[in-house]
């Protein structure tokens, strides 16, 4: 029995089949592999010439086409791009009886999975059908994973803070610069960053993620440039480190701040050189990665201090993003609990439930120190504790939730005081903090909130829409 034979049965139960496209101007040829395609259960239909060929794929969609490279309307090499370009997913097998090894490898390179010579083979055919099925499949299962994993970190909210994020993810993506991410913990910042590499240039590269803030600091040179053989005790064998893996992709730092001194000058010289040196190694390694790093620290502060490079801040923060806390998005608290709460539900196998107006309110009245990692496990918990298919006050309330007290809501000006130094951005935070205050005291009824504070129903809620917070209309209420 042959490889090939051996292989076949191996495979046979496994089987795929799929919709076929052939395109070759010699009847035999058409007829002869329409009918072994057409015993082995794949769907199958010809052409004669190039032009009715691409016709062919575009009307049939199919998974694989056998492709003629001597067409007497065109050159088959021609034909394959033009194939790829309309239906990427289909699998192209060249066959010729006048190849050469210049024209094989011209074939492969603009996307052809195999290169068959005539006369074909009947075991060779079906092999490279099968292959070819299989690597279809394997790119339909890819692209179904990686649009599960962009859903998964979709940014999710309608304020205009969330949309002036995405419009610089979607800028950056065209950019091969360093990028910052700053923001307090939860709110997003591995999100941001996948989100940037999904629609870069390197999205069919790997996306390698570091917590620096999470390794040993005698560890995290090795983590991130790899070790050779001998490099200290324990390194039994060569270690490649996380930017040898990102290679050609995105390498994640995350708690860059938390970095030490010592890894921080190894890392500026790498982003300088793009080249590694393993730890006891001598050999400098070409290296082609992007760089997104992201901290919840105040690196500036980090600089006076004396525990963050200035040099390498400048270096990191090319393109500056920066995530605003979950209580400055306001209207997208709702939206995003919702989001997670039926997210949980689906994947608890639970019955969908809905927020109860109450619900909605305390949840608008959080002041979120967790930020969206917060909401998210706070809906994870109501998928599975809650039995009915309303989430209740009651229910977020057993699980720890409740107004802010009277020093809770204090905080936020404080914390207005000591981190914000621009006087309008400070001026409509504390705006927004003291309309959410009084909201909450008169049980977020706007008339009542107007007349407390001694403002116009009216210019309160042109005030609340400037300011993105979300309240019921009361005549939508009394309804």
């Amino acid at each position: 029995m042959t490889d090939q034979e051996a292989q076949r049965n191996d495979s046979a139960a496994t089987t795929l089949v799929g919709r076929v496209v052939i395109i070759d101007d010699e009847p035999d040829i058409r007829t002869a592999l329409s009918g072994v395609l057409s015993d082995e259960g794949h769907t199958v239909c010809s052409a004669d010439t190039a032009q009715a060929g691409v016709e062919l794929v575009v009307e049939k969609l199919p998974d694989l086409c056998f492709l003629d490279v001597w067409l007497p309307d065109g050159d088959g090499l021609d034909v394959l791009v033009q194939i790829r370009k309309a239906v990427p997913n289909c699998q192209v097998i060249m066959i010729s009886g006048h190849s050469t090894i210049e024209t094989a490898v011209k074939a492969t390179q603009q996307g052809a999975v195999d290169f068959l010579e005539k006369p074909l083979g009947l075991e060779k055919v079906l092999l490279s059908a099968q292959t070819a099925l299989r690597l279809r499949r394997l790119t339909d299962e890819n692209e179904n994973l990686r649009g599960r994993i962009e859903e998964k970190y979709r940014l999710i909210g309608e304020s205009a803070s969330i949309e002036r994020v995405r419009q610089q993810i979607q800028r950056m993506g065209r950019s091969q610069a360093t990028v910052l991410i700053t923001g307090e913990n939860g709110t997003g910042k591995e999100n941001v960053c996948r989100s940037i590499h999904a629609v870069s240039e390197r999205a069919q590269g790997p996306f390698v993620a570091v917590n620096c803030a999470a390794i040993p600091e005698e560890l995290i040179e090795s983590e991130l440039f790899g070790h050779e053989k001998g490099a200290f005790t324990g390194a039994v064998a060569m270690h490649r480190g996380k930017f040898e893996l990102a290679h050609q992709g995105t390498l994640f730092l995350d708690e860059i701040g938390d970095m030490s001194l010592k890894t921080q000058s190894k890392l500026l010289r790498v982003l300088q050189d793009r080249q590694i040196e393993r730890v006891g190694g001598t050999r400098q390694i070409d290296v082609d990665v992007r760089v997104i790093a992201a901290t919840n620290k105040e690196l500036r502060e980090e600089i006076a201090k004396g525990s963050f490079r200035e040099d390498l801040f400048y270096r990191l923060n090319v393109l500056p993003v920066s995530l605003p806390p979950l209580r400055d998005r306001g209207e997208d608290i709702i939206l995003l609990a919702r989001h997670f709460l039926a997210d949980y539900c689906r994947e608890n196998g639970e019955a969908d439930k809905a927020l109860s107006p109450v619900a909605q309110k305390m949840l608008r009245a959080h002041t979120w120190p967790g930020n969206v990692r917060e909401l998210k496990n706070l809906m994870e918990r109501m998928s599975i504790l809650v039995a009915g298919n309303v989430v209740e006050a009651e229910d977020l309330q057993n699980c720890g939730m409740s107004i802010p007290s009277t020093e809770e809501r204090v905080r936020p000006t404080e914390d207005i005081l000591s981190s914000c130094d621009d006087f309008r951005l400070a001026k409509a935070r504390f705006e927004r903090e003291f309309i959410l205050s009084k909201l909450k005291v008169c049980g977020f009824s706007v008339s009542k909130t107007a007349e407390k504070i001694g403002m116009e129903r009216t210019h309160l809620y042109r005030k609340l829409k400037q300011l993105e917070i979300e309240v019921e209309s009361e005549e939508a209420a009394r309804e």
